[in-house]
C-alpha cells in the first residue's frame, strides 16, 4: 500500500533548468572552458559539487571544485531573484495538495543545494506539505548513487516498498531503481535526452499519477 511520495525538485516541482543552464554556462565562460552538450546533459540530477569535481578532473582545472560551486551559485542567485516569471511546473502543486490531503507523507530528495531548496520552498510556500527535505550537496554520494533516496525513504517512517519516487533525470531514475523504490519517470519537455528505461512508470502529465490513479497501479 502506498504511504509516501519522494519528490525530486528541479524538473519535477520547478522548471529551474533555464536558470541552472545560464548559471553554469556563465561559470564555464568565467573559468575558460567549453562544455559539450553531451557532457552537460550527463550532469542532470547530480549535485553541484560533484559536477564541479567532474569539471576539474575533465579539464584539469587549477581552481578548486568549491570555487566553481561558489561562482555557479553567484550567477544562479542573481537569476533567481531577478526572474519574476519563475513558476511551478504545471499541475505539480495540485498533485502535492492531492497527495497531502489524502494522507500521504511527502519528502523532497533533490541534488540542489539546501539554500536553493529553501529558496524555492519559501517562495512557493511548500514547507507545510513536506515532512523532510534532503539535499544531495549534504551527502557523500550523488545520484545515480541511491544514498539520497535511501535516507528519504527512512525519513518517511515507512518501508521502501510503501514509497514511490518522482524523477525526471536518468541519474535520478537510476538512483531510485538502485534503492529498490518504485519510480515514476516524469518525461516532459523540461528534461532533454533522459533515459527512463529503469522507471516503473513513465508519464508526461501529473494528472496520470493523481492519488486515485497512482494507488490503482502501484503494487
Amino acid at each position: 500500500m502506498l504511504k509516501a511520495v519522494i519528490f525530486d525538485m528541479d524538473g519535477v516541482i520547478i522548471d529551474s533548468e533555464p536558470m541552472h543552464n545560464k548559471a553554469y554556462h556563465d561559470m564555464f565562460e568565467e573559468v575558460g572552458i567549453t562544455v559539450s552538450s553531451e557532457l552537460y546533459e550527463s550532469f542532470t540530477g547530480q549535485s553541484t559539487i560533484n559536477i564541479c569535481k567532474r569539471l576539474c578532473d575533465h579539464f584539469n582545472l587549477q581552481q578548486s571544485p568549491e570555487s566553481l560551486v561558489a561562482l555557479k551559485r553567484k550567477h544562479y542567485k542573481h537569476f533567481f531573484y531577478s526572474n519574476s516569471d519563475l513558476g511551478l511546473i504545471d499541475g505539480v502543486f495540485e498533485l502535492i495538495q492531492d497527495y497531502y490531503n489524502n494522507g500521504l507523507t511527502l519528502v523532497l530528495a533533490s541534488s540542489a543545494a539546501m539554500t536553493s531548496i529553501n529558496q524555492i520552498f519559501d517562495r512557493f510556500e511548500l514547507n507545510p506539505y513536506f515532512k523532510a527535505k534532503f539535499s544531495g550537496g549534504d551527502l557523500k554520494q550523488s545520484k545515480p548513487h541511491p544514498e539520497i533516496f535511501i535516507k528519504a525513504a527512512e525519513a518517511t517512517g515507512f518501508r521502501r516498498e510503501e514509497c514511490i519516487v518522482i524523477e525526471d533525470s536518468t541519474n535520478g531514475v537510476h538512483a531510485a531503481h538502485a534503492a529498490g523504490i518504485y519510480c515514476v519517470g516524469y518525461d516532459s519537455f523540461h528534461s532533454k535526452n533522459q533515459d527512463y528505461s529503469k522507471a516503473n512508470l513513465v508519464i508526461n502529465d501529473f494528472k496520470d499519477i493523481s492519488y486515485k490513479n497512482i494507488t490503482s497501479v502501484f503494487k
